[in-house]
Formats: C-alpha cells, sequence, structure tokens
C-alpha cells in the first residue's frame, strides 16, 4: 500500500543511444591529467568524429546560461524534492511481480523538482510511461550516471535538452501525467546510463546523506500545500452543489480531482460514513482512537497526514487536511489494487476493493484474493463498502462527466471545463486553477480554472493581467476557447469571460449570480492564447 503510481516501465522514445558517453569520458580523462594544452586537440577529435556541428554542453549559471564549456565531473549529490514537500511512498524493487526502477516522492502538483547532480540534459521531453520525463547525464567518480525524473506535465519542464545544470537548480515540477495515479516524483539512478543500457540501482543508495536544496523561496509553486491535479477534467466537477456542508465541498472538489480512480462522490460518502462530517477539537475520536473527518489512526496519518491548508500543521481534525490527505491514501491504495487486478492476484470491483482496502488493510485484500470475508471482515468491512458504494448517489450530479475526456482541440477542452461548473455560485475572489475557492468564482478565477484543465496554462489572476496575455483578435474572428473582455476602464477589461461560439459566452457574471452561459457583451474585446 506504499505505491502511488503503477509500476514503470517506460521506454526510452528513442532507443538508440547517444553518442555522448564517449565523449564525456574522453572530457573527464583529460581533466584528471590536468594537460590544459591538449584542450583544443580534444575539441577538433570530438567534432570531426561526431561528423556533426553541435556544441560542447553549456555551463548552467542556476539559470541555463549559454557559455560553452565542457562538462566536468559532478559535485556531490543532492535530494531531488526539498525536505517537508514530498514523502517517499514507493521504494526500489520488485512491485506486484514488475521491477520498479526507481522511487517515487509523492507531493502536491507544482512541488519544485531538482537536479540532483551536476550533470547535461539528454532528455526532456515526452516518453512511454512518464507522461513527461528528463534524463540528466552526468559524471560521478570518473563514470556515467544518469538521473531519471518522471511523471511531469509539459508546462511542469523548465529546462531542455543540451542545456547543463548544476546540483539544485529547479529543474521541473510535481505533476501527475502518463501511468501515475497521484502527484508525485518517479525519481531513477542509472550506473552507466539510462539510455546506453546500464543499470538501474537504488537512488536511496547514493541520497542517504544528500543534502536538502537550498532556495530563497522564488521557485515555490503558487499554492504550494494545497495545489491538487487538475489535469484534462475538472475538480471535483460531479459533486453535488449543496450535498456536502459548504465547508467541505471545495475540499472535496480538489480530492476528486487526486487521481482518476477516486471521484468527489465517493470522498464525499466515505466521509459521511466515516464521521458525519464531523470535524475540529470537538469531533467524536472513535473507540480504537481514529480521528477528524476521515477518521485516520495516528500511525496511518503519521505517514499520509500533510498541511494542505496553508496552516503549518498537518492537523487530522483539520478538514482540508484530513480530505487531500484522505483522497492521496485512497489513491494510492487505488494504484495498489489495479495493479493487483491486472497482475490477476486478486478479483472484483476496484472501487470497492479499494474501499474495502481502506477499511481493512490491503494486505487483507490481498490474503484473499478480493473481498475478504469472515469474522469482522464480514460484519464490518463489506457493510462498510456496500454503504459507500450506495452513498455515492446522492452526492453525484446528475448527468455530470466528472472529468471530460481531451477532444485535441484545446480550445473545445477549456469550453468543456468552464461547462463542468455552470451554475456554481460567483464569489469574489474566487476560484483558480485547482478549481473554485471561497465557494465558487470570480471571473477570472473561472477562466484561470478552464485554461489550467484544458490547455495547462497557467493564466495570470486578474481579468487585467490576463488581456496581456496572447494575442488581440478581432471579436468576430474569436473561436471556442478564446477568452473575450469588457467593461474597459483606465486599469484594463474588468471582466473577462470564455468564448463558446455563435456570439456566446461561458461566465461567471456578479455577485449574486452564477456561472452562465450568456451573450456576448457589447463592446467586448477578443484574445487567443
Amino acid at each position: 500500500m506504499t505505491l502511488v503510481a503503477p509500476p514503470e516501465t517506460a521506454v526510452s522514445p528513442n532507443s538508440k543511444a547517444p553518442r555522448r558517453w564517449w565523449k564525456l569520458a574522453l572530457a573527464v580523462g583529460i581533466a584528471a591529467l590536468g594537460v590544459l594544452v591538449v584542450i583544443p586537440l580534444m575539441v577538433v577529435v570530438l567534432v570531426t568524429s561526431s561528423g556533426s556541428s553541435g556544441c560542447a554542453p553549456t555551463v548552467s549559471s542556476g539559470t541555463g546560461g549559454d557559455d560553452a564549456s565542457p562538462l566536468t565531473p559532478s559535485g556531490p549529490i543532492g535530494k531531488p524534492t526539498r525536505d517537508g514537500t514530498t514523502t517517499m511512498t514507493s521504494p526500489f524493487g520488485q512491485r506486484w511481480g514488475t521491477m520498479h526502477q526507481g522511487v517515487d516522492f509523492a507531493g502536491p502538483i507544482g512541488t519544485p523538482i531538482y537536479a540532483a547532480l551536476d550533470g547535461t540534459v539528454v532528455k526532456a521531453g515526452p516518453a512511454q510511461g512518464f507522461g513527461m520525463w528528463i534524463v540528466l547525464d552526468s559524471i560521478v567518480d570518473g563514470k556515467p550516471v544518469s538521473t531519471v525524473y518522471g511523471h511531469m506535465y509539459p508546462n511542469g519542464v523548465l529546462v531542455k535538452e543540451g542545456q547543463q545544470v548544476k546540483v539544485g537548480d529547479h529543474i521541473a515540477d510535481i505533476g501527475n501525467a502518463g501511468g501515475s495515479t497521484g502527484p508525485h516524483l518517479h525519481f531513477e539512478y542509472w550506473e552507466g546510463g539510462r539510455l546506453q543500457g546500464g543499470t538501474a540501482i537504488d537512488p536511496m543508495s547514493k541520497l542517504g546523506q544528500a543534502g536538502s536544496p537550498q532556495s530563497s523561496g522564488a521557485d515555490s509553486p503558487t499554492g504550494a500545500g494545497t495545489a491538487v491535479d487538475c489535469g484534462f477534467g475538472t475538480a471535483g466537477g460531479d459533486l453535488r452543489t449543496g450535498s456536502v456542508p459548504p465547508e467541505f465541498e471545495p475540499w472535496i472538489r480538489k480530492a476528486g480531482a487526486v487521481c482518476p480512480g477516486v471521484g468527489a462522490p465517493l470522498i464525499a460518502s466515505q466521509l459521511s460514513a466515516e464521521n458525519g462530517f464531523r470535524y475540529g477539537p470537538s469531533a467524536p475520536v472513535s473507540s480504537t482512537g481514529a480521528l477528524g473527518p476521515a477518521q485516520f489512526m495516528p500511525g496511518t496519518w503519521a505517514t499520509w497526514g500533510k498541511d494542505y491548508d496553508g496552516d503549518g500543521r498537518a492537523d487530522p481534525n483539520s478538514i482540508g487536511d484530513a480530505v487531500i490527505s484522505q483522497a492521496h491514501f485512497m489513491c494510492a491504495i487505488n494504484g495498489d489494487i489495479t495493479a493487483a487486478i491486472a497482475a490477476r492476484k486478486v478479483k472484483g470491483d476496484p472501487t470497492a476493493l479499494t474501499i474495502a482496502a481502506y477499511n481493512a488493510g490491503p494486505a487483507a485484500v490481498l490474503a484473499a484474493g478480493g473481498m475478504p470475508s469472515g469474522g469482522d471482515y464480514t460484519t464490518q468491512t463489506q457493510p462498510y463498502v456496500a454503504k459507500i458504494l450506495a452513498g455515492q448517489a446522492q452526492y453525484t450530479s446528475e448527468g455530470s462527466t466528472g472529468r471530460f475526456v481531451p477532444t485535441g482541440a484545446d480550445g473545445d477542452n477549456v469550453v468543456e471545463a468552464a461547462r463542468q461548473y455552470l451554475g456554481t455560485p460567483y464569489v469574489w475572489g474566487g476560484g483558480d486553477i485547482n478549481g473554485p475557492s471561497r465557494g465558487g468564482f470570480d471571473c477570472s478565477g473561472l477562466t484561470s480554472f478552464a485554461y489550467f484543465a484544458g490547455k495547462h496554462i497557467t493564466l495570470p489572476r486578474t481579468s487585467e493581467a490576463q488581456w496581456g496575455v496572447g494575442s488581440e483578435i478581432p471579436i468576430d474572428q474569436a473561436m471556442p476557447g478564446d477568452l473575450v473582455f469588457g467593461s474597459f476602464e483606465a486599469n484594463g477589461p474588468g471582466h473577462v469571460g470564455i468564448y463558446i461560439g455563435g456570439g456566446q459566452m461561458i461566465h461567471a457574471p456578479t455577485t449574486g449570480d452564477v456561472v452562465k452561459q450568456a451573450p456576448l457583451m457589447a463592446g467586448m474585446k477578443a484574445r487567443r492564447i
């Protein structure tokens, strides 16, 4: 149950090993000899033998500078994430009958990822199973190694191929792309090189005494600690509005976006069954010692409990901390169960078995080969599962798809993301890339969410600032997904919506109203991003 993602079976999208390591080895050998006069000869040999006009890797100044310089041996290894921002959730080794060639560090979407070694970026793009990955080639103790970073979104890859980086450089942000069931960094360490057919070893054998990356704070993601994955879909768009206490609703919507296998109605039904949405210091504690709205046992909370509401402490009685921690725990279990079903180790409905594992423990499900039975499993676990499955209906918005499936047309994806929240109240200052907040959206909060969900583009938060993104187009040439602006004043537009075609838009109008479809306002202008 320690897993967050299915086994990594990704292979390089380019199976031909780059002719790079012999160059690096030659460079290191010359540096070790200290024969500076040989360096010009080395450069001539490299260029002549390669048959290309490629430049030597660039030296990193921490910002990706362009000064050409041969790669030098790496300094001491550093951790790929900062202490306290992630949790190691899946170790190196056999996992469900398949070799897991790295370790997983779970953390919120947007958590910074840092270069673990000095080296050259040799891959920075899509790869099977990873979504997006980065492969960093380095020299350690005179030998080639690679470090691999996976499951980022496209906008979470911050380096380019050929760029040189230093230990601690901010190279990426945690995502939930590819074969992943929860936001995390998949990190590998290869002796001999990842693309050269080397050997994967346990990264923790190298990271044991590594230092935590240092930062001035400038690279902290917006909303770090509360951000969740919206992916291609909405944050809990299938939760029926008003079906749960208002203080729970935004958190349950966010929880419903952590992974595809655990939706907002399931989280809501589970919270109802666990402690009836009771929370805070006065909330009842079970006879077994389970705490808070999600009834976490202290030992389980020590592993999964996080500060998701940003108050500086992980509190099982806090709504935000408990609900999002519950979602990550459930998603990890769901990933385990899904993998076990695929490996034919268990049989049954994945959702039912995930709920059973939450109640009785994953080991009980694995030992039973499916739904546990007998003793407390029959009298407690099975009724618990049935109650939660049946309860989902009252929390599900009729006709809602919850998460939309990308069509390939980004503008249509933006429109569909916005449609999921038709009828949601207007709240000034409400909403961001994660979905509604404070109980709803304002105009630019809605567009921020829809663009991140539909295009993975992070817009500025205000309508005035959004006017500065993209290019203005004639309003009669607007296409679905374009932004439309109105109520212009000295500082720019005071309102923004999403064009859907036919002279119509989806927008969050004003206090007392709701997200709705409406005709364009007179004098509106359009921008394409």
